[in-house]
């Protein structure tokens, strides 16, 4: 008799991020309600609805900054709420307007990128090791911005400091990246600089698991692999990226009637039109 080999669904400790039914209230509105949610570590994923729909509240929940009214959370192996936050955070790499906001014009990008470890904005008397400065150096490369190590965080272009950002997001080397809308405020030359640069993340072996929160498809780099839409802090539809990308499932997301195609790996999306 042939030998029948089961087919294992992921544990809690072999996940990235595990959330079930979580739910999160501010007074009377409910931000996210009975959502189920798993990332697995080779796994990126877009994040896609209208304002309001929960993307950036979802975020915060996985980065550990925000705690879920009703629900469970996983993160990296813990459970929040049973686990130190504090020791989680230098593994999860963050990058947002939030924190763009708080960055000093006078930093200059190398201290930037290279501060990230000790998880401060503004180079004061840490000391780094040559390692750490050899590594930040080599994520400005890699993101094209080597030759702005020593210009200031406040001469860049809004391009340039987003790139900067992720940068030092990846300089502890997290298990996991969340992206909060990164191509917001980009012209389109910038944009799809960024697409392509992140295009290249996502494709390496050993780049973290990955989220990007944004409104647009136009903004899905490819090699993403699974999409997760939200439309008033619920899930309308979430799995691989070819499969939850359909007309049906953006109409329904953004409450209007929208034609969707592809060119290449790329997505785009427009308003449908009869007639």
């Amino acid at each position: 008799m042939a030998a029948v080999t089961a087919q294992m669904s992921p544990q809690p400790d072999d996940l990235v991020l595990s959330l079930s039914g979580v739910g999160v209230r501010r007074g009377e509105s409910a931000l996210l309600e009975g959502l189920d949610w798993v990332v697995e570590p080779d796994e990126r994923w877009v994040i896609l609805g209208p304002n309001g729909a929960g993307k950036t509240t979802l975020l915060r929940i996985a980065s550990a900054e925000l705690h879920p009214t009703t629900g469970t959370v996983d993160l990296l192996g813990e459970r929040i709420g049973e686990t130190d936050v504090f020791e989680l955070k230098p593994r999860i790499g963050f990058c947002s307007a939030a924190l763009a906001a708080r960055v000093p014009a006078a930093e200059t990008v190398a201290d930037l990128v290279v501060s990230a470890g000790y998880a401060v904005l503004g180079r004061w008397r840490e000391q780094y090791e040559g390692m750490d400065t050899a590594r930040a150096r080599e994520l400005l490369d890699s993101l094209g911005i080597a030759h702005l190590a020593e210009r200031t965080y406040g001469t860049l272009s809004e391009g340039e400091r987003k790139r900067t950002l992720i940068a030092r997001a990846l300089m502890t080397d997290p298990e996991l990246l969340l992206l909060d809308e990164p191509a917001a405020g980009l012209d389109l030359g910038g944009r799809e600089d960024l697409v392509a640069r992140l295009a290249d993340l996502a494709g390496d072996p050993d780049a973290p698991a990955m989220v990007l929160v944004t409104h647009h498809v136009e903004e899905v780099p490819p090699g993403f692999t699974h999409a997760l839409l939200l439309r008033e802090g619920k899930a309308v539809a979430a799995g691989p990226v070819e499969q939850v990308l359909t007309e049906d499932n953006l109409s329904a997301t953004f409450g209007q009637p929208l034609a969707l195609w592809r060119d290449g790996e790329r997505y785009f999306a427009r308003r449908r039109t009869t007639g």
